[in-house]
């Protein structure tokens, strides 16, 4: 992460406007735009002047930035990003996200606190919910955001119908789940035995027994988070410090600070720092602050417009915008380099080496960028505008080879044309002459370096413009008789054979040579679409594991509190799940690779084929 993307303090990155509105704030998402680590995110929510904003300047190992604020009145409006180089994981870019305070009454407005809640579950790879005192049926209650989920996110464009595949979907791409307890007074027991904070929170998830709809509303918001997140994890915090220096957290050093709360501060800091995973997206992709950038301007851009945020369309805009980007900046690379490289005219072997670096340079950039191409489709169009502007560089190069070639054959040949004004070719013996200054003309022209790779065709031309010059000369020679002028001609003839057959050969190795090239480059495509679909296999079978483990513990749980008929309702999304991660585990890439290898290759030998010069081979 470089100097320039590292931020010395928070900015707004999504704006409340005092209207109840939403807004992108440009300048913070071209910073988060300019991060090409991939990043952990963490967000905070909860009710307003909670300390959400304390823990999140903790995380940052600071204690200032986010503001605290000391009033009853809401600091912190829209969202707030903090990005900073991770402290435990290397290249990667740990992103804070600091949420507006829920239920604030100078807001009044519970829609606007039900989008910041699912934009923070939308952007964030752990999800952390701050909330006060105790884990009852108050604090589970104020948790009724999470109930509206499935209400206030999409998973995929088309919709569906069944619940239990949303609910899996969702589970695929969501946050972890840290519940942080804050001035937490009881004893951490239950039933008078010691427990685990886990533990603790577990308890206060457990579910009811029954279908009354007493029961079915006390158990909602418990089974949302039971089903809406892949891990949970809790926190008790006791108060820091006397009431009467709350106001003043951010200023008290430590010592003032109570150890108990320093202690679980630096538990909490460590377990966010090491246990926190890169975020995700749908297809297990980890994402880069660029495609987070995209990700959080489609998701405001989409609420702002009155519509619910899908996943599934927000993946695609990513997909289009970077597969674009990848396209423009390989091309634009290989562009480059090759004008830059290649000094025309030249050899055929000097441009296809420098065309064989550039393109592999070309679609490494690519592959580094490109996301999510469906068929390979942007893949495809980057080989055939490389190969267009491969092609065109050829036509230019064959083009001043020729006209170099040419220039010269006519300089070189400028003293055989001023003898023949002088007549000195026009006496006995002055075809031998023509001959002789013909041939070292010829010698002249093969050791001049710099042609290019058109010198043979060039002199055939030249030849066969001459002949009527040569055949004049040997008429007009008296000292041959008719026998030796019979010979002679068909020694000319026998040559400019010869020197044809030199041109369609050099011709022909260049052809050679560039299908040589495009063998390597097809079997170079293969390895790397190999790679690039490995690497998808691998996003997906990782995002099915976790999505299963979540559920198997799930059903583990409800088995032991005797909820047997939860448990045996889960096993079908627990098969599901399973017959899914078969799937994915029996996809074969090579059957896939050979069809869009086969694809790239009619590609390129479109565009030879349209090529010039390669019709003009073909016609010889």
């Amino acid at each position: 992460m470089n100097s320039d993307t590292y931020m010395q303090s928070p900015v707004c990155l999504i704006e409340n406007t005092q209207k109840g509105k939403l807004v992108i704030n440009e300048e913070a998402l071209q910073l988060l735009s300019n991060i090409n680590e991939r990043v952990v995110v963490v967000s905070v929510v909860g009710f307003y002047r909670t300390g959400k904003s304390y823990l999140m300047n903790r995380l940052a190992g600071k204690t200032d930035g986010f503001s605290l604020g000391s009033t009853v009145q809401s600091h912190t409006k829209g969202i707030w990003m903090w990005c900073m180089p991770h402290p435990k994981k290397h290249n990667h870019c740990l992103v804070l996200l600091d949420t507006e305070g829920l239920g604030d009454i100078e807001k009044g407005d519970q829609k606007n606190d039900c989008w910041i809640f699912s934009l923070a579950v939308l952007l964030s790879s752990t999800f952390v919910y701050n909330s006060m005192g105790t884990i009852d049926q108050y604090a589970v209650e104020k948790l009724h955001f999470i109930s509206n989920l499935t209400e206030l996110i999409k998973v995929k464009s088309n919709g569906g119908d069944d619940d239990d595949d949303e609910e899996l979907d969702l589970l695929k791409i969501s946050p972890a789940f840290v519940w942080a307890v804050r001035d937490f007074t009881l004893e951490l027991k239950i039933d008078g035995q010691d427990v685990t904070a886990d533990d603790y929170l577990n308890y206060g998830l457990q579910l009811k027994k029954g279908i009354s709809r007493k029961v079915m509303e006390y158990n909602q918001p418990r089974e949302c988070i039971r089903n809406y997140f892949r891990s949970r994890k809790c926190f008790v915090f006791v108060q820091p410090t006397a009431s009467s220096n709350l106001n003043q957290m951010e200023k008290l050093p430590e010592s003032q600070l109570d150890p108990k709360f320093v202690d679980m501060c630096h538990e909490f800091c460590q377990y966010i720092h090491l246990e926190s995973q890169p975020k995700t997206i749908k297809g297990g992709h980890r994402i880069n602050g660029r495609k987070l950038a995209i990700l959080a301007k489609t998701y405001v851009e989409t609420i702002a417009s009155g519509m619910v945020p899908c996943i599934e369309d927000a993946v695609s805009s990513i997909a289009k915008i970077e597969n674009t980007a990848a396209l423009k900046d390989g091309l634009a690379h290989y562009k480059q380099q090759m004008d830059l490289m290649v000094k025309i005219p030249t050899e055929t072997e000097e441009l296809a080496k420098m065309h064989t670096q550039c393109q592999k340079e070309a679609f490494d950039l690519f592959m580094r960028r490109s996301f999510n191409d469906q068929d390979q489709a942007y893949y495809k169009q980057m080989v055939a505008d490389v190969q267009t502007h491969y092609l065109e560089l050829c036509g230019k190069n064959e083009a001043a080879s020729m006209e170099a070639c040419t220039n010269l054959l006519e300089i070189l040949s400028s003293k055989i044309e001023e003898k023949m004004r002088e007549g000195l070719y026009a006496q006995s013996g002055g075809y031998r002459l023509y001959e002789e200054d013909r041939q070292k003309m010829i010698l002249k022209f093969h050791s001049t370096p710099g042609k290019g790779n058109k010198a043979e065709d060039a002199l055939n031309k030249f030849i066969k413009r001459k002949t009527p010059e040569a055949d004049s000369v040997l008429q007009a020679d008296k000292m041959l008789t008719d026998k030796d002028r019979e010979l002679a001609a068909e020694q000319q003839r026998a040559t400019e054979a010869k020197q044809e057959a030199k041109a369609h050969e050099e011709a022909m190795k260049t052809l050679e040579k560039m299908s040589d090239n495009e063998r390597m480059f097809h079997q170079e495509s293969v390895k790397r679409l190999k790679l690039k679909m490995e690497e998808e296999k691998e996003n997906l079978q990782r995002e099915q594991k976790i999505a299963l483990e979540s559920k198997l513990r799930e059903q583990k749980e409800l088995a032991e509190k005797e909820f047997t008929k939860k448990a045996e309702m889960m096993e079908e999304q627990i098969k599901a799940l399973k017959g899914q991660q078969e799937s994915v585990d029996s996809i074969t890439t090579c059957e896939r690779i050979a069809k869009i290898a086969q694809g790239i290759l009619e590609t390129t030998l479109n565009a030879y084929t349209s090529h010039k010069t390669m019709k003009l081979l073909a016609k010889k």
